[in-house]
């Protein structure tokens, strides 16, 4: 195996730059995308946001497995 392979091999599950909302002071709370329950962020915030339990689902379900 040369080293680029090595590299690109160790570098293939790793995710750059991912940012998340802001926390919400207080209501209205933005609606999680997968189970419209409320989540910790602003509902002025546009994009995905997710409810700690989707999150981690989703973390698990997209985790390296190897």
């Amino acid at each position: 195996m040369s080293d680029t392979e090595g590299t690109q091999s160790r570098d293939y599950c790793t995710i750059a730059d991912v940012t998340t909302p802001p926390r919400a002071d207080g209501p209205p709370y933005a609606e999680c995308v997968l189970c419209r329950e409320p989540t910790e962020y602003p509902e002025s915030y546009k994009g995905i946001t997710l409810c700690p339990r989707c999150a981690w689902q989703e973390a698990q379900r997209t985790a390296c497995s190897g």
